[in-house]
């Protein structure tokens, strides 16, 4: 039996419109298995369109049982996609971190977040008839907030907005429905985490 894995979000997490193993979720814990590192495939609690309070109450639901070994998580794009304020989303965000801890067993260090992508950048996002550059500007405000509210509590921060700011027009990083990320997309991910999550999976202290 190999180590439990939890992995928390959005669309990004449950991989609209790609396979399961297709998901970076799934793709990182195949990645750490291949260098040695038994890490189960994730639950995973994530529904495509949920913000931080959807996500908190799909938690509740679920009621996962802890404590796990690794957790992910990924969400705020659709706080930004919504235009619900910063302020909130950082409130929400902190809450979701500590739950997260929490199943961890109260270790921050076996805690991953990751950045949400650039949106903007996608087929979908260019002809959806929103100002580009403000949703720009707001990925990076929330992304940032986040990354403030993860070192803070000693979690790990991987920001992947850059990859999909440079592939997001490439149709081959983009899913059938022009707005996910492909399979493809979702390896560069899962490579970037990668060496952060081997770290923290080798730590004992």
């Amino acid at each position: 039996m190999g180590l439990s894995y939890l992995a928390l979000g959005d669309s990004y997490t449950i991989g609209e419109a790609v396979a399961v193993d297709g998901r970076w979720p799934h793709q990182l814990a195949a990645a750490l298995r291949a260098q040695g590192i038994a890490l189960d495939d994730p639950q995973t609690i994530a529904t495509t369109g949920w913000t931080t309070d959807e996500l908190d109450a799909g938690i509740n639901d679920v009621a996962p049982q802890g404590p796990f070994d690794f957790v992910s998580l990924l969400i705020g794009v659709n706080n930004q996609y919504r235009g619900r304020p910063l302020d909130e989303y950082q409130v929400q965000f902190q809450a979701l971190l500590q739950r997260a801890i929490g199943f961890a067993g109260d270790r921050a260090d076996r805690v991953l977040v990751l950045s949400f992508p650039d949106w903007g950048t996608t087929p979908y996002g260019a002809g959806s008839g929103r100002d580009l550059g403000q949703i720009e500007l707001e990925t990076d405000e929330f992304n940032a907030a986040a990354e403030v509210i993860s070192t803070q509590q000693g979690v790990a921060f991987v920001d992947i907005t850059d990859i999909s700011r440079d592939t997001g027009a490439d149709p081959a990083m983009i899913a059938e429905d022009g707005l996910h990320p492909s399979a493809r997309m979702y390896a560069l991910w899962s490579a970037r985490a990668l060496p952060v999550a081997a770290h923290l999976l080798g730590r004992t202290d």
